[in-house]
């Protein structure tokens, strides 16, 4: 592979830099070849490790980034990707009121729509990637009625992709666990083919046997050494005693650092006590527990998290399908949705939802050389803005993405 070299980028914590990237990995930052068009590198962005010196560009390919924001690539820490219709029909949505009318709607017309679909997966990753999305963290339902062509269709997208994103699968009973019999078999045989999580939903609100829903999910984790993350919309003391049971397992079964909750509401629910809230918050961070949330107007409790050291993530949830005619993919402008729906106008507690949206995603999903250090992989997104806060509220089109070390999107469109 040809190294890289990106000149005058205004590198997230650092300010104006030149990077060389070789290997799929970042191997040199250095002082930029000119500081025309740059910035401060504002705020609270990470610690770059840059080295002193010039990068010079022998043999490499050069692309002048103008002084434009650098950020690691977007994690999209909670996606319903086999559930899009992206590239596909418009549906207008007919759905009854609440989860039960969506699970049921979503299942009555699946088939005849064709869902889930790799041509529309596909379709949806090709403007992730254009959008700045290296990773993602989705939720592929299994259930009787569809068995395990979810997942198939899934890793069928990714690798049409041919390494343009990478995909982590979640074997998620959508349409309830205990209440669908068979569903925690085909569960089970996911997880031997090679699915490295299982996902819960509502273990009360929804199965109505929170103990036995979430043994159910436990031993399975444990049987396949998979990590868990579980759906958790229940609020007040319903969800509050729900994350208790989540807490209880994680510690009596050593899972640290493998558990997530995604949505998590009854960390947002004002009837929920202070106390309590903070009470989970510092279980949460003991057990190492993370957070993945996607809603503006439930947003997770970034600050308090970031304040705890709880990893915690963004993500799309679903895109343009049968549970909602809403949402583009693209994580940055959801991102800035969720900063706005939290309350964030000051540029620091903006970051915090950046953070979210890139590191915080990373961690919960566990990847490895994560970020915009030497030796990092270069999976890297340049965005035209002045500093980070602009580049997330503004989101314009991505000047360029690199995954791996090779260009793969450049002005919003896959290359």
């Amino acid at each position: 592979m040809t190294d890289l070299v990106l000149r005058n980028a205004n590198l997230w914590g650092h300010g104006p830099a030149d990077l060389r990237l070789s290997g799929g990995r970042i191997a040199e930052i250095g002082p930029a070849a000119s500081a025309e068009g740059g910035a401060d590198g504002g705020g609270n962005g990470p610690e770059s490790g840059a080295n002193a010196g010039g990068i010079g560009a022998d043999g490499a390919d050069t692309e002048d980034l103008g002084g434009a924001v650098v950020i690691p690539g977007l994690v999209d820490a909670h996606a319903h990707l086999d559930k899009t219709l992206w590239g596909g029909p418009w549906v207008p949505r007919t759905a009854g009121p609440g989860l039960d009318g969506a699970i049921a709607y979503g299942m009555e017309r699946r088939e005849e729509l064709g869902i889930p679909s790799t041509d529309y997966i596909t379709a949806l990753l090709e403007h992730m990637v254009a959008s700045g999305t290296t990773h993602a963290r989705s939720h592929v339902d299994v259930d009787p009625g569809v068995g395990l062509d979810g997942v198939i269709a899934v890793r069928e997208a990714v690798a049409r992709l041919g390494g343009r994103i990478e995909v982590e699968i979640v074997a998620f009973p959508q349409a309830g666990l205990l209440t669908r019999p068979g569903t925690a078999e085909l569960l089970d045989a996911a997880l031997a083919d090679g699915v490295k999580l299982i996902g819960g939903i509502d273990p009360g609100g929804y199965d109505r046997d929170p103990v036995r829903h979430l043994d159910t999910v436990f031993d399975l984790a444990v049987r396949h050494g998979a990590g868990v993350d579980i759906h958790l919309h229940d609020a007040g003391n319903l969800g509050v005693f729900e994350f208790e049971l989540i807490i209880e397992r994680t510690k009596a079964l050593g899972m640290q650092g493998k558990v997530t909750v995604s949505h998590a509401f009854a960390l947002s629910d004002p009837d929920v006590p202070a106390a309590t809230r903070a009470h989970l918050i510092g279980e949460l961070a003991e057990q190492r527990i993370s957070l993945a949330g996607s809603s503006e107007k439930q947003p997770l409790p970034l600050r308090a998290a970031a304040a705890a050291g709880i990893p915690a993530g963004l993500g799309n949830d679903g895109v343009r399908d049968l549970w909602s005619p809403y949402g583009t993919g693209d994580l940055l402008a959801h991102t800035a949705d969720v900063a706005r729906g939290s309350g964030f106008s000051a540029d620091p507690d903006i970051e915090i939802a950046l953070r979210a949206a890139t590191f915080g995603g990373a961690e919960v999903i566990g990847i490895e050389g994560y970020g915009l250090s030497v030796g990092d992989r270069a999976d890297l997104v340049a965005v035209d803005a002045r500093v980070p806060a602009e580049a997330l509220l503004m989101h314009p089109a991505r000047r360029l993405v690199v995954k791996s070390g090779r260009v793969v999107a450049r002005n919003g469109q896959l290359v």
